[in-house]
Parts: structure tokens; sequence; C-alpha cells
């Protein structure tokens, strides 16, 4: 079983809006664990875009402060993450990574591609 799998991903138009899903399974995914969306653009390294831990602290980016919301289903073991007023330079793969025990999980990633 893929430990995380994410969903949501497509092509919008700048100022569009996409909900990216990340459903988890049960053996990596607790309460209290942090849960984050990382992406990576073309030629860039791998940056965080908003984690969240326990049910309402939570971390961003500067780049999506404002304009990105992380969520968590606890009973159905899925994070989200609302993307509003999309920019062409939020284009990139979002991967959703869980941390428990020590060890980290990574899904296998979504594509997001906004136009201008």
């Amino acid at each position: 079983q893929v430990p995380l799998v994410e969903s949501g991903g497509g092509l919008v138009q700048t100022g569009g809006s996409l909900r990216l899903s990340c459903a988890a399974s049960k053996r990596i995914f607790s309460i209290s664990s942090p849960m984050s969306w990382y992406r990576q653009a073309p030629e860039k390294e791998r940056e965080l875009v908003a984690r969240i831990i326990g049910q309402r602290s939570t971390d961003y980016a500067d780049s999506v402060k404002g304009r990105f919301t992380i969520s968590r289903n606890n009973v159905e073991n899925t994070v989200y993450l609302q993307m509003n007023s999309l920019k062409p330079e939020d284009t990139a793969i979002y991967y959703c990574r869980s941390y428990l025990g020590g060890r980290e999980y990574w899904g296998q990633g979504t594509q997001v591609t906004v136009s201008s």
C-alpha cells in the first residue's frame, strides 16, 4: 500500500484555485504528527510550502501566506492544501510529507500548472 497519495493537481489560469488532497495510510498518520506540503519547480530545489502540526498549528512559506491554507481531517487521514489566487510561479510538482516515529514518508507528487 502506498503510504501517501496526492491528488487534485491540474492546469489553472492565473488567479484561479485548486485544492490538493493527500490521503495517508493509517500506519503513518497520527493526530499529532506533522504533515507538510512541499513543491519542486523545474531546476529548483524542493521547498516547504505549508506544514500543520496537530490540528491548528500551521506554518507557511512567505510566498504563499494569505493565499494557501493547509488543513487536516484526522478521521479520514487526509491533509488538504487549498490554493487561491494562484500565480505562474506556483507551477511545480507538489508533494505531501509525513513524519512519524523518526521516519519521513513522501507521496509521488501531483503537478500544478498555472498559466499566465
